[in-house]
């Protein structure tokens, strides 16, 4: 059997770079992990919460979450796919979820500092098509037929190549089977390839299901 490994990990330092920047003593390693874990959360929650309705994607948007994070202040960059939904109409979008942020994270000798930045071809990134898919599966659509849909919107910010594979009880069936897609190439193998991928979970009322996605960008 194949021996199975995240391809993010498995290519840090060549084409994929950490999600958080910082450093820590062995003994603060894991509160330090922890509170990149509330930040994400915090701001996933908010942006749910808050985020205009949009006729065609049900999702939260957000590609990525990077977190830097300093003696005196921890620098947060969002990676938005589409920041209308949480920009447009409010214009203290940004400076709400930072004090909402903060309140969260009772820090009292660190700044907090929140961008925003914009992905110009949004459904070229795993985390936005998975939640794309999430949304079509949930309003009971086919499953050939979602995948089918997002690898068109995947051809059409040029990239190589895209693996879909779903897992559980798909349609409803009792049985639960695995089912997967590929167009075009994606080598796992070759590290100088860069890959993006997710894993996410759909939560339907048959059960739940697992999505991964894998997205060839380029070759280095």
């Amino acid at each position: 059997m194949g021996q199975k490994i995240n391809p993010l990990g498995f290519r840090l330092g060549t084409t994929q770079n950490h999600h958080s920047f910082w450093f820590a003593q062995p003994k603060n390693f894991s509160v330090g992990l922890q509170e990149d874990e509330k930040i994400r959360n915090c701001i996933k929650n908010y942006v749910q919460k808050n985020k205009r309705i949009s006729p065609g994607f049900e999702g939260i948007g957000i590609a990525r979450i990077e977190i830097q994070k300093r003696i005196d202040l921890i620098q947060v960059i969002i990676h938005i796919g589409f920041p209308n939904l949480l920009i447009e109409g409010r214009t203290r979008g940004i400076e709400e979820l930072q004090m909402n942020v903060q309140k969260e994270f009772h820090s009292v000798n660190r700044r907090l500092n929140i961008a925003i930045t914009r992905i110009e071809k949004p459904y070229g990134h795993p985390n936005i098509l998975a939640e794309y898919m999430a949304s079509q599966l949930r309003n009971r659509v086919s499953f050939r037929k979602a995948m089918k849909r997002a690898i068109e919107l995947t051809e059409q910010t040029d990239t190589k190549g895209i693996q879909i594979q779903i897992a559980g009880r798909i349609d409803g069936k009792e049985i639960a089977r695995v089912e997967w897609i590929r167009e075009g190439r994606v080598p796992l193998q070759t590290i100088r390839a860069k890959i993006d991928h997710c894993s996410y979970t759909i939560r339907t009322i048959h059960g739940v299901l697992g999505l991964k996605i894998w997205i060839f960008v380029n070759e280095e």
